[in-house]
């Protein structure tokens, strides 16, 4: 069990938390008032079999159909068309295929269609590891990081800042790092925008341990950065038997070994990292 979440102040992480499970649209507001080339954009999403679309014909009443597309040929049923294949096409390439179709078959001179997406279920995206709700999630529009962070209920108290995003990209698998810090800091560029068959794996933080003469042994987070005397205060610095010279740690070597050195109070923890505090001669 971590005994401690950080050496920084907790509030910061859980004002993280919520605003990961704040709503995806609340995002989306904001990033629209920062650029308005990051605003939601319904027609970057690509239908598939199991989406529902809502199709209106302008001045045609009778034309107006809620309907889902077939898992089996991605048709839909329409007035007067009958079948009519709409899957692996954006909703607005829909409603122009759709009013081509009823121009050019004599229905309507002039058809002016529009083609929303209703509910949203063919193409959906792994989300895994230290989130609350892991599981396959439906993509919504313009989908990014953070939208599916929180539709899966937003990180466990002991997941990584820094998560990872594999999309296909040029029929490769292409790892990128989004760090959730900058993230919370207001770089918008680490909320990357998301789409089928892309994976968003959440890691678990990496961890230190430290015991011997110390106020409060254990395992705790390892931030970035931090060094051994910032370890000691996490763990409520040294006791009065401890003794600040001759830290030693046992740390992980590339070959699977452990390798047991002293460090100096400036030094950095590295992850894994055991340090043990000696009881003084004196």
């Amino acid at each position: 069990m971590v005994k401690k979440l950080s050496y920084f102040a907790r509030s910061e992480r859980r004002m993280f938390g919520q605003y990961l499970k704040a709503a995806a649209g609340l995002l989306c507001v904001f990033m629209a008032a920062i650029s308005a080339s990051q605003a939601f954009a319904e027609d970057d999403y690509l239908l598939g079999g199991g989406d529902t679309v809502d199709i209106v014909v302008y001045g045609q009443p009778d034309l107006t159909t809620v309907v889902r597309i077939s898992q089996d040929d991605g048709t839909i049923t329409f007035p007067l068309l009958e079948e009519v294949a709409i899957a692996s096409l954006s909703p607005e390439e829909a409603g122009r295929k759709i009013a081509k179709l009823l121009r050019d078959g004599g229905f309507i001179k002039n058809p002016q269609v529009s083609l929303t997406v209703k509910e949203f279920q063919s193409q959906k995206i792994a989300v895994m590891g230290q989130i609350n709700n892991p599981g396959q999630y439906s993509l919504t529009g313009e989908s990014r990081v953070i939208d599916l962070i929180s539709k899966a209920g937003g990180l466990k108290d002991d997941a990584a800042d820094v998560i990872a995003v594999v999309k296909n990209e040029d029929g490769k698998q292409v790892k990128h790092e989004i760090d959730l810090l900058r993230f919370y800091a207001g770089d918008m560029n680490q909320n990357i925008k998301v789409s089928r068959g892309d994976f968003i794996l959440v890691p678990k933080m990496d961890e230190f341990y430290i015991h011997g003469e110390v106020q409060r042994s254990g395992m705790y987070r390892l931030e970035r950065g931090m060094t051994v005397m910032q370890a000691l205060s996490v763990g409520g610095g040294i006791s009065e038997r401890g003794s600040m010279r001759g830290i030693v740690v046992t740390r992980a070597q590339s070959d699977g070994t452990t390798k047991k050195f002293k460090v100096e109070l400036t030094d950095k923890v590295m992850p894994n990292d055991v340090l043990y505090v000696k009881e003084r001669l004196f």
